[in-house]
């Protein structure tokens, strides 16, 4: 199967709902991936990934090119056979990683020089390199190294952030292009990220310059990192306003639950977030009617399920006594049922989207999230 991406729907918010081909299956848009950052998503077997309907998964190019290699991935036949994993995977460019490493990293117009944070060791990462090591891992979606930047920003340095993500995304497409000529069609997409900060013109100029490269899908960067949720809403309008409606459009690293159709609405078709499982492993539970926070010594003797509403297997089997329990004792099932439970939860979340979409009524759908959310812990 070959690449393609289609909007079959939309909705008065501006939300659409669609279908992208990989030639790792269809995958329903707008949808939510579960991050796998070393070829795994934490605490989840693949089985449970499939069983929960899972369609594409992140997984992360900085970890992977540290341990095991992509060279390694390469030899034993790519990510997927590596990991055992059928279906579509996206990879991040490592870019973002990179940026979290504030005090282990230079960053340079050549690309980043880091040392790693498992033995020290030194680094050149470029975007040449991270589209060959993303080549090397084999997943259907490549994204280019951009410069991530904190926020708030001053614009001097969202400037020059903008300009070197616009230089690093050509030197990326350009080398991919090279490897496409010479070894055929690549079995990848590669897409742009779009930078700018909390400044609208700056992201702008920066949608515009991707634009002009021409990449088959884009993706908002450096959102969701400490600014209001107003902000990053803002920001996204700003960038989906000026892109194709037929190039699929990836805003990294959201979010909440209540705040996914917000996205949606923006005109959204991709996400990703480490929170259900890191919030899971914490043991934060989330609900129809908000979050859980399963500790709690209200829960000891709770026979209910952790939201009556779910058809999880973990809330058709086990009580919120029994989640309490698990978590007291320390046990390892404890973030295996959490976390399964937290991704279904979003998976079936973008699922209900997707349906409220269909229908025309996503607004309807949003507001009574944020209802039922703004009231805090069940």
């Amino acid at each position: 199967m070959t690449f393609s991406f289609t909007v079959s729907k939309t909705d008065p918010t501006g939300a659409r709902r669609g279908v992208l081909n990989t030639p790792h299956g269809e995958v329903q848009t707008p949808f939510f991936m579960p991050v796998g950052t070393q070829a795994t998503v934490k605490a989840l077997r693949q089985e449970a990934l499939e069983e929960l309907g899972a369609e594409i998964i992140l997984a992360n190019t900085y970890h992977l090119y540290l341990r095991p290699g992509h060279e390694l991935v390469r030899k034993l036949g790519g990510l997927h056979r590596f990991m055992s994993w059928p279906r579509a995977i996206l990879t991040d460019s490592g870019g973002y990683q990179v940026f979290s490493l504030s005090e282990l990293r230079k960053m340079t117009d050549e690309g980043v020089r880091f040392r790693s944070h498992l033995d020290g060791s030194e680094h050149l990462l470029t975007p040449e390199k991270a589209a060959e090591i993303q080549l090397a891992l084999g997943s259907d979606i490549a994204m280019v190294l951009d410069e991530c930047i904190e926020t708030p920003a001053p614009r001097d340095k969202a400037e020059s952030a903008v300009q070197r993500t616009t230089a690093w995304a050509k030197r990326a497409r350009k080398h991919f292009l090279d490897h496409a000529t010479r070894n055929g069609e690549l079995p990848q997409w590669q897409f742009g990220i779009v930078q700018g900060a909390t400044f609208p013109d700056l992201r702008r100029a920066s949608t515009q310059q991707l634009l002009e490269i021409d990449f088959p899908g884009y993706a908002v960067g450096g959102l969701a990192v400490g600014e209001p949720h107003e902000v990053t809403c803002a920001m996204t309008a700003e960038v989906t306003a000026l892109l194709p409606h037929d190039r699929p459009r990836y805003l990294m690293g959201v979010g909440r639950p209540e705040q996914i159709a917000d996205y949606v609405a923006l005109g959204i078709d991709m996400m990703d977030c480490v929170l259900p499982t890191r919030a899971a492993r914490h043991a934060c539970l989330y609900t129809s009617e908000g979050r859980v926070l399963i500790k709690n010594a209200r829960y000891a003797q709770d026979e209910n399920p952790i939201d009556a509403n779910c058809t999880c297997s973990v809330c058709r089997r086990y009580t919120r006594a029994y989640l309490r329990h698990l978590f007291a004792a320390g046990e390892i099932t404890a973030a295996i049922l959490a976390s399964h439970h937290n991704v279904h939860f979003y998976l079936d979340i973008m699922r209900q989207i997707r349906e409220a979409i269909g229908f025309g009524t996503l607004a309807k759908f949003s507001s009574e999230m944020h209802a039922r959310y703004s009231a805090g812990v069940a």
